[in-house]
């Protein structure tokens, strides 16, 4: 009994305590606005009168409407300097003008050592091995309408960061256009320890500018007039979309990935495609197509006689169930073509090395990982063993896993491990950071950058994020 009185009487002064907590903070916010009225009322009766009596004066509707209006521009005054997107606005715009009076000012292009900057050299054919370590500026237009397949992400994050469409020139980039160039054009004497490679894939650290370089090689192929089948995203190929088994060949189609494939190298070689005529007569056999089964009665199609590889394309396109198909028959086609150079470019090449996204039923309640060697796509364009110019590049943002060194249907000597930035590299890097206004100009020196340097251990990404920091 003693107890629950004492709870009773506990309860009933914590009650009377808050209630009378909140009665005294309503009377404090009635006393708040109360003086505050008193305040804007005395206030007006002084510029009105001019006196200081006290006495609180009418307020016309006028008055009223001038002093929302002035306290409406003050609220927007303080969203402005308050939202942080707006202030970000605010901040890129003051960058942006002072970048462009840096323009003005040709002193400030100067690299590491008195070097320019910056290459004046028109084209990527055009470079040498005086423009490395220099930056190369590209107009955006030309850049998507050479790539229209799409731009590397990290190209992308260079040019946002840096707020200037202009890459690095590196040594290792030149060796790979050199090597590609002796394939097509041999020298007249052989160069001795100049190996030259038609199969490569280039491995290494993470940001190390793979992506990079593979689609600048695409980019100077196609200005060299070469006919490129450019992938930029392999890892597409194993997800997403529809697939299905072929019972004719097992393996698993997937008419989404063909047509866009189809369309992708359609978006810049439309013009060779037309002038180059399809050499295999053979039909072409018809899957499910993408959602809407099988082609009831036909199981395949033949092309016309004279066709062009325009027309067969066209013809994946437009047909779901002859897409997976057509896309075959094309990788055969183009181990053909010999009038123009042919370059196979596959970016996230080491997602076709591995298991897919998609699954195979097993048993009611289990299924069975489907690998990316049964996707009749993947397994179309795979392989290196062949005399075709090829190049795959890995992407170890795509968190495929470390991949054994001797891979299937890829010569032992393909595999190039693609170095991250040097010494000298590095310097360039740097300098161009701080022409860019990535870091304060009284805060760089070079033992600066050089520990940024050590710290990333040459990762381009590490770098620039690195960079302003600088102290």
């Amino acid at each position: 009994m003693l107890r629950s009185a004492l709870r009773v009487a506990v309860k009933a002064q914590l009650n009377h305590s808050a209630n009378a907590t909140c009665i005294a903070s309503q009377q404090l916010h009635q006393q708040f606005w109360s003086l505050r009225s008193r305040d804007y009322s005395s206030k007006g009766s002084k510029k009105k009168g001019g006196g200081g009596s006290g006495k609180s004066s009418a307020k016309s509707p006028s008055s009223d409407t001038k002093r929302g209006k002035v306290a409406h521009q003050s609220d927007a005054k303080d969203n402005i300097t308050t939202n942080p997107d707006n202030e970000t606005r605010i901040l890129e715009e003051n960058i942006l003008a002072e970048l462009a009076e840096d323009e003005k000012d040709k002193s400030l292009d100067v690299g590491y050592n008195g070097r320019p900057l910056f290459t004046y050299t028109p084209s990527l054919s055009q470079l040498t091995r005086k423009d490395t370590c220099s930056y190369m500026k590209f107009d955006i237009k030309e850049l998507n309408a050479s790539l229209p397949e799409g731009l590397p992400s990290g190209m992308l994050k260079e040019f946002e960061a840096s707020r200037r469409t202009a890459l690095l020139v590196r040594q290792s980039f030149l060796d790979l256009r050199n090597n590609l160039s002796r394939i097509v054009d041999p020298p007249l004497q052989d160069d001795k320890g100049q190996k030259i490679q038609k199969r490569i894939v280039l491995d290494g650290p993470v940001n190390g500018g793979k992506s990079i370089t593979l689609s600048l090689l695409v980019h100077w192929a196609r200005d060299q007039g070469w006919l490129v089948f450019y992938v930029p995203e392999g890892r597409k190929w194993t997800h997403g979309g529809y697939f299905y088994k072929n019972p004719q060949t097992g393996l698993w189609d997937t008419p989404v990935q063909a047509a866009d494939a189809l369309q992708d190298f359609m978006k810049y070689n439309e013009s060779k495609l037309e002038k180059i005529p399809c050499q295999i007569s053979d039909p072409i056999p018809l899957g499910e197509g993408a959602g809407i089964g099988w082609m009831k009665g036909v199981d395949s199609i033949t092309m016309p006689e004279g066709s062009t590889l325009y027309d067969l394309i066209q013809t994946g396109i437009t047909n779901s169930h002859a897409a997976v198909g057509v896309i075959v028959r094309l990788r055969k086609e183009l181990s053909l073509v010999k009038d123009i150079p042919v370059l196979i470019a596959i970016d996230q090449y080491n997602s076709w090395f591995t298991f897919s996204e998609f699954q195979e039923p097993v048993t009611v309640r289990s299924c069975r990982d489907i690998h990316a060697r049964e996707l009749t796509m993947v397994n179309a364009f795979r392989s290196m063993m062949h005399d075709d110019i090829m190049i795959g590049a890995f992407s170890h943002s795509t968190a495929v896993g470390k991949l054994r060194q001797d891979l299937p249907d890829v010569p032992i000597d393909a595999r190039m491990n693609y170095p991250r930035y040097n010494v000298e590299e590095a310097a360039a890097v740097s300098h161009y950071y701080l022409r860019q206004r990535l870091v304060r100009r009284e805060a760089f020196s070079e033992e600066g950058w050089k520990k940024v340097f050590y710290l990333s251990h040459g990762n381009g990404a590490e770098m620039r994020w690195l960079v302003p920091f600088m102290r």
